[in-house]
């Protein structure tokens, strides 16, 4: 039986020589990150690493190749050539595979150049930790994103030249009270009352607790599961805090595992933020701080809420970006049906304590200095998590550097403001087509350092236009079938 988890502490090619000879692995699975932000893979035969027999030679130097072309946001037919340099650092047993498999997760580099790649959303997030620490500001970023997601029954949907339709339907939805399930037992969580209800009720726990044991085994430590706001299957799972890359690494395992768990049990994971009409959407709310030397410089005993000065510039920076950045962290079309009043989104630009109707909010569960922390709520699972925690990051640093005060904090709920009050109030993007406009204006923050480079901005600005907001913009919508059928 093949050992999974993090105790081999494998570093070098060595250790994944030694590993897959002991643990009788036979196949390497060469994961890999397209820019839109969905795992790409491919997977070869132990042999191809074991003949070898020596971590100087072979594919530890030289790279596997790979068709660039075909994969969203990076190369052009006519430089397609690619390679996939393996990290031996991010080894693990594969969960998911029936047959022996070690998981690798690569770097993409240019194979003329011999130079990682611009566009690997990867390099980026390494690229963003080292512009950290040349800064002087801090030397380490923690992050800590709330990943929610919903899982569901049956799921069909269609979009050709003359029809369109989606459904979905969990054996929780609160739709289904009446259906004839023979028999039908009830204990269906009502819209938006789905917040922490043991089972019956929740019926997801035990393959919740499936999905976290397997998330542990394969290295990701985890703090707590539970059923989330909405009705039919909203979940959340949350991992304890790590660095920058290595929580990009994490979030994809966390999404590979939700998905191919569920899967197992007949049933599908989605991470689309807003899947169901009126009721709560799924969003990652991203908590971050910075270190140097060790010592937390968000904290100060005698700030607001306990956090710093340079707390409240990074804040700024957030706030000053957030127009731009939600092209980056809410970066769908599909965000902004869960980016509206009521929901408990968090679309206005303030920053408190506690209050979560706030963009910003600063947790106060705990007064350790080592704690202290600022959560982003807008951003969503559809975002690619390399590229989402950098740019976040460069934001907040632009908020430093430049010193942008927030403003004071509002502890009241903004859902609920005076009309006076609500005009004054700035709201994030009410639409991916606003968020892409306001980053083709305000990108400079995120090519400091070389972090972001002007073609990274540029095709993801093209690749969203063009694929994502016309393809979904030329279409007619079910719902206008009926306002305006009858015309």
């Amino acid at each position: 039986m093949v050992t999974s988890g993090p105790n081999y502490s494998l570093k070098t090619p060595q250790d994944i020589l030694d590993f897959v000879k002991k643990q009788n692995i036979e196949i390497i699975d060469l994961k890999f990150n397209d820019l839109p932000g969905m795992w790409q893979h491919f997977s070869i035969p132990t042999s191809e690493l074991v003949e070898i027999d020596d971590p100087t030679k072979g594919i530890w130097v030289d790279g596997i190749g790979f068709d660039g072309s075909s994969i969203r946001g990076f190369q052009k037919i006519q430089e397609s050539d690619m390679l996939l340099m393996l990290d031996p650092a991010t080894a693990v047993v594969d969960p998911v595979c029936q047959t022996p498999t070690l998981s690798i997760i690569c770097d993409i580099y240019d194979p003329m150049t011999r130079k990682p790649y611009s566009r690997d959303p990867r390099f980026i997030a390494r690229k963003a930790e080292a512009y950290l620490k040349s800064t002087g500001i801090a030397d380490t970023s923690y992050w800590g994103p709330e990943m929610e997601f919903f899982i569901f029954d049956d799921v069909r949907f269609e979009q050709n030249q003359h029809c369109g339709y989606y459904f979905i339907d969990s054996i929780e939805g609160d739709w289904n009270t009446g259906r004839d399930e023979k028999p039908n037992l009830g204990y269906k969580p009502r819209y938006k009352e789905g917040y922490f209800p043991v089972p019956p009720h929740d019926s997801l726990n035990d393959l919740r607790s499936e999905i976290i044991l397997t998330m542990i085994r394969t290295g990701i430590p985890i703090e707590v599961h539970h059923h989330e706001v909405a009705t039919a299957g909203q979940c959340e799972i949350d991992m304890k805090f790590d660095t920058m890359t290595r929580m990009g690494d994490r979030m994809m395992w966390y999404k590979y595992i939700v998905k191919n768990v569920a899967r197992k049990h007949n049933k599908v994971a989605t991470f689309m933020p807003k899947p169901i009409f009126e009721d709560n959407g799924s969003g990652m709310h991203v908590h971050q701080s910075l270190f140097k030397k060790g010592t937390n410089v968000f904290f100060d005993p005698k700030g607001y809420a306990l956090i710093s000065q340079t707390a409240k510039y990074y804040i700024g920076g957030l706030l000053k970006h957030a127009h731009s950045l939600a092209a980056l962290v809410s970066p769908t079309t599909n965000s902004y049906r869960r980016l509206v009043p009521g929901y408990e989104a968090p679309v206005n630009l303030v920053y408190s304590a506690r209050n979560r109707s706030a963009s910003v909010r600063i947790p106060m569960y705990s007064d350790n200095p080592r704690t202290k922390r600022i959560e982003y709520r807008p951003p969503d699972n559809t975002c690619n998590g390399y590229l989402g925690l950098a740019a976040m990051m460069m934001a907040g640093l632009d908020g430093i550097q430049n010193k942008i005060d927030p403003g004071e904090p509002l502890e009241k709920d903004t859902y609920h403001l005076s009309a006076k009050e609500q005009a004054k109030m700035k709201t994030v993007p009410s639409s991916l087509e606003q968020a892409l406009d306001a980053l083709e204006k305000d990108h400079d923050y995120l090519l400091k350092g070389d972090v972001f480079t002007k073609d990274v901005i540029d095709v993801w600005l093209e690749y969203k236009r063009e694929k994502e907001i016309d393809a979904v913009r030329l279409r007619p919508h079910p719902h206008e079938f009926y306002l305006y059928f009858d015309v």
